[in-house]
């Protein structure tokens, strides 16, 4: 009898067992098959199939709005790498470029992210799925919209988006407040020795300044930047294009340009009203370098 019993017991042991394994197996293959889920991603070039849950994206352009939504980023362009603002955070990211498909395979990456005016993007297509965007054909919102829904990460796109909107907005009101309602400003960019004056959309906060903020444009500055972007112009000419207040984004250290007594002699200048930054840390749109550069024209223009 109680040979009996434990023969009955040590089956009992194995079907309990084979139960939970047969349990831990769909278990297992339930997240494999979730893994490899895919959506239909409606891309500017036309319907592309991408993973639901992307983990290894390699961008060539728009990482930091990749970054910013949390996605698992193991390659960007030497831009984004350079950037301070990423420097830390994208340590163990590589460097990759469209020129050198070889080193991008070598990623293995799920998604790539990439600008319509590269080349070998066919190359790009065979390593894995590749969603295309030509730049500045969407807003910067509307852009980080779109990655959100690449990244199935709309909601919490859409809440920065309202978000930053109303914030920005509201410290554009109070600036007016504080200076008139008509105060203008300058968006330059120099390396000492070259100098642009920018429009609305060609990042450097421009962005902000003149749609978020709605603060005004001097009228050269409408006349000659605003349709392509940016206007080159001299050292000389720069008094014509300043506002009242000037962003001065600069490529370097070199500061010789402020001791002549053109520079010296603008308005804005001589009234202690120029903000300047590192050209680095704002040459994107995406939400990192926009906070960042909220919380410089906030203390710029209300110190």
């Amino acid at each position: 009898m109680k040979k009996l019993l434990f023969l009955f017991g040590c089956l009992l042991c194995l079907i309990v067992i084979g139960c939970s394994n047969q349990s831990d197996g769909k278990q297992n293959n339930a997240g494999k098959e979730g893994s490899d889920k895919t959506v239909t991603y409606e891309s500017e070039q036309g319907p592309v199939e991408i993973p639901a849950d992307p983990q290894r994206i390699v961008a060539l352009t728009n990482g930091p709005n990749v970054f910013a939504l949390d996605g698992n980023l193991v390659g960007v362009d030497e831009w984004t790498k350079a950037n301070p603002l990423f420097e830390e955070s994208m340590a163990d990211v590589e460097v990759v470029s469209e020129n050198d498909p070889e080193s991008i395979l070598a990623l293995e990456p799920d998604l790539i992210i990439a600008g319509s005016h590269m080349e070998n993007l066919d190359e790009l297509e065979k390593i894995a799925p590749t969603v295309i965007y030509t730049w500045g054909k969407l807003d910067y919102l509307e852009q980080q919209l779109e990655i959100g829904k690449l990244l199935n990460k709309e909601e919490k796109a859409e809440e920065w988006i309202d978000d930053f909107s109303k914030r920005a907005k509201a410290a554009g009101e109070k600036i007016k407040e504080k200076h008139g309602e008509d105060v203008s400003v300058s968006v330059f960019e120099t390396d000492s020795k070259n100098f642009s004056v920018f429009g609305d959309n060609w990042a450097r906060g421009t962005e902000i300044l003149y749609q978020a903020m709605e603060l005004g444009m001097p009228e050269k500055v409408q006349e000659d930047a605003l349709a392509e972007g940016y206007y080159s112009l001299s050292l000389e000419t720069l008094p014509e294009y300043a506002g009242d207040f000037i962003v001065l984004s600069k490529m370097g250290a070199n500061n010789e340009f402020t001791k002549s007594e053109t520079w010296k002699s603008i308005p804005a200048v001589e009234n202690g009203q120029v903000i300047e930054f590192d050209t680095k840390e704002a040459t994107y749109s995406d939400p990192v370098t926009l906070e960042h550069l909220l919380k410089i024209f906030e203390e710029g223009f209300l110190k």
